[in-house]
């Protein structure tokens, strides 16, 4: 493979995830020296292994809550583990993860001099009373409720990256992602488009939490990873906070359905009750991203869902173990 011009060191935490797979993959296609680091609690190492062979990729093993030193370019910070099932089974661990993983790769940032992605997202806004949700709105979100340790530690992690940008002028970017979804996603993450997938192949019935009303917006995970890419490629005065989402809206029963025609499963549709703290509303106002990086989405539901599934029909779902009790 022939290095870009413009070849850099990169640093990927969560690299072996569902998204940081994805963009690791992007990034050693394009000549880029990529270290992916990750701890495999919600990761599988399977999802980079092919990666492994290439000379300008490297794996290491390692928890973003203990400092490592590398010298880099650019840093990527995924590492989180982002279904409520899992952040919640340990949710001391998952606010540190957020907390001293910033700490660790902005002290990184600012030592290397490198450009720093921080991949925040849409649960900062809590269950919005705006809607759709812009930059520009700061939330409601309960900060002692069973989501907290996720979203209030986002919250926490995009306050250090603004202040190590006003205090130390480390080359900061944030984006907010929206809910995302495509290959590679866990069988047992607990997602709800995994969940819908996984219980209709397997021809179990589908769990719909409340009447199906909340809505979602879905972003197919190619147009997430470009859009990230874009980001950190854009010029230094473009900081964020910027929104990266699919701004179409969906509710949870729509997409039951979608996933009932998709599979072609018999699974019927059995509802539960909502989860406390579960967001009715999420949509994302995209407007800086078009502003700023020249980004929107251009994969629909239909055409993601269709790719995801065909995925999810070549695995089999006794080779992921459940990361959490909770799935």
């Amino acid at each position: 493979m022939t290095a870009p011009q413009t070849s850099q060191r990169i640093l990927v935490t969560g690299g072996a995830g569902f998204l940081g797979s994805h963009l690791c993959e992007r990034l050693v296609e394009s000549g880029h020296d990529v270290i992916c680091l990750d701890n495999f609690f919600t990761s599988q190492k399977t999802n980079v292994s092919h990666l492994l062979e290439e000379s300008n990729f490297e794996l290491i093993r390692h928890d973003v809550t203990v400092p490592i030193w590398l010298e880099v370019d650019q840093i990527y910070n995924l590492a989180c583990p982002a279904a409520p099932g899992h952040y919640q089974y340990n949710p001391i661990k998952t606010i540190k993860t957020s907390l001293s993983g910033a700490i660790n790769v902005l002290g990184m940032a600012k030592r290397c001099g490198a450009k720093v992605l921080q991949a925040s997202t849409s649960e900062v806004y809590g269950d919005p009373t705006v809607h759709p949700q812009p930059e520009s709105y700061t939330g409601n979100v309960n900060p002692i409720g069973p989501r907290a340790c996720y979203d209030e530690g986002k919250r926490a992690a995009e306050t250090l990256f603004a202040d190590y940008h006003r205090v130390h002028r480390v080359n900061i970017r944030v984006v907010r992602i929206f809910n995302t979804y495509g290959p590679r996603m866990h069988p047992f993450d607990g997602r709800v488009v995994s969940n819908f997938i996984r219980q209709a192949l397997q021809g179990n019935d589908i769990t719909l939490f409340g009447d199906g009303s909340q809505t979602r917006s879905f972003c197919y995970r190619d147009d997430l990873v470009e859009g990230m890419i874009r980001m950190m490629a854009a010029p230094d005065e473009v900081t964020g906070p910027i929104n990266l989402g699919n701004p179409e809206e969906f509710s949870m029963r729509q997409l039951a359905e979608e996933v009932r025609e998709a599979t072609g499963t018999s699974s019927q549709i059995i509802q539960r009750p909502l989860p406390a703290d579960d967001p009715k509303k999420r949509q994302p106002d995209i407007t800086l991203a078009q502003q700023h990086l020249n980004w929107r989405p251009e994969i629909s539901l239909r055409e993601g869902l269709q790719s995801t599934i065909r995925w999810f029909r070549s695995i089999d779902f006794e080779d992921f173990r459940p990361p959490t009790p909770n799935y």
